[in-house]
């Protein structure tokens, strides 16, 4: 089922924290994911990004693939994707209706946007689009909480809808299969505004009241102050698992 797409198409509001918070993604999780698509001529492989936001894994496509093609519904983050990467074709469209013919891509890809979509539809719509022997590629970025400063802000936030979703085991449609899963271990530096971007940037915390929203900062700033591992720092190692699935029709 759905999530509550107004939280999905929440984000606009608040795209430029979107752009300056959340992660980009490690080079060896994208040349795996695209090597699962290897074209039978050995071209590189037309991407469709769906969900692609302001491009944050668009950006990591366009010197990999022979094409890329973004669909992001909310005007506002496909306008500030445009912006930052203005040789890529953007296009309003959803999981469950992407703009395209069928056959016209080698992979359609959802990075972080998944667990907004009917899983039954969406599968369907991106069988449609995929060529033969093409893939469907699925990503998260999940904060790895096994540190424990990282441990301390995730109860201070909460768990977003991500967090909160089978991102290891990703349901699929028919008519698509899971074929391959791998995950990949890494490390992206925040300055504090950007910590605090990738905070208020998230879907529940765009929804919360103004002095619920204020008194959850002042408690992770308060955390940024006084954790043994923090005090000092104007620079913060968030560590992150990048969690690939790979689907195909068989």
């Amino acid at each position: 089922m759905a999530r509550d797409k107004s939280f999905a198409l929440s984000f606009g509001t608040e795209a430029a924290a979107y752009d300056r918070g959340r992660p980009g993604y490690p080079l060896d999780a994208v040349e795996w994911l695209l090597s699962r698509a290897a074209t039978d001529d050995g071209r590189q492989p037309d991407v469709v990004d769906v969900g692609a936001g302001t491009g944050k894994f668009t950006a990591e496509l366009v010197e990999r693939a022979a094409s890329v093609t973004a669909v992001e519904p909310d005007a506002q983050m496909r306008a500030r994707l445009s912006a930052n990467l203005p040789g890529v074709v953007a296009v309003a469209g959803t999981a469950e209706a992407i703009p395209l013919g069928d056959d016209s891509a080698d992979v359609v890809a959802f990075a972080q946007a998944w667990h907004w979509v009917d899983v039954d539809d969406a599968s369907r719509e991106a069988a449609r689009v995929l060529r033969p022997g093409g893939v469907l590629a699925l990503i998260w970025n999940i904060r790895d909480d096994s540190v424990d400063w990282v441990a301390r802000l995730g109860e201070i936030m909460g768990a977003s809808e991500a967090e909160r979703f089978a991102s290891t085991t990703p349901p699929l449609g028919e008519p698509l299969t899971r074929d391959a899963y791998a995950e990949f271990h890494w490390v992206n530096p925040l300055s504090h505004d950007e910590l605090l971007a990738m905070v208020t940037s998230r879907s529940y915390v765009i929804a919360m009241p103004a002095t619920e929203r204020a008194a959850m900062l002042d408690r992770i700033e308060e955390l940024l102050r006084t954790h043994p591992d923090l005090v000092g720092r104007d620079r913060y190692d968030m560590p992150y698992a990048t969690r690939v699935t790979i689907a195909r029709e068989f």
